[in-house]
């Protein structure tokens, strides 16, 4: 198993995005599976032509969003990804559920603003 990341310099989606994006689909549909060491910062940037602040700000988002782990100096390790992502987004709509009832809003109407949000945001 090895890290595949193509990257599009026409896009109109930045190069860290790009990268954060592709490294979060692998883990999470288990190409890249749990305890995967990824490449260092350096080393990434270098194979990928990119500047080495780029791939640390992707690494960064990804670290937020409980997709890999830092474990010092023994390198960057893909998480349990599946796992975080799940509690995180069980989090965002339970707070979300929450906001909307404080809101006044109906089940419907709460319910038409996810999936309003969620077109915008896959492209359906």
């Amino acid at each position: 198993m090895t890290l595949k990341i193509v990257l599009d310099a026409g896009a109109a989606v930045a190069p860290y995005e790009q990268l954060r994006t592709q490294i979060s689909e692998q883990a999470r549909s288990g190409a890249l599976p749990v305890g995967y060491k990824l490449p260092t910062v350096r080393g990434l940037a270098e194979d990928l032509g990119l500047a080495a602040n780029t791939v640390a700000k992707a690494y960064r988002a990804l670290e937020a969003d409980g997709v890999i782990e830092t474990r010092g100096r023994n390198g960057t390790f893909v998480a349990a990804a599946g796992d975080a992502a799940e509690r995180q987004a069980a989090s965002a709509a339970a707070a979300y559920a929450e906001q909307a009832r404080r809101l006044g809003l109906t089940r419907a109407a709460a319910l038409s603003a996810v999936e309003g949000a969620l077109r915008a945001t896959y492209g359906e």
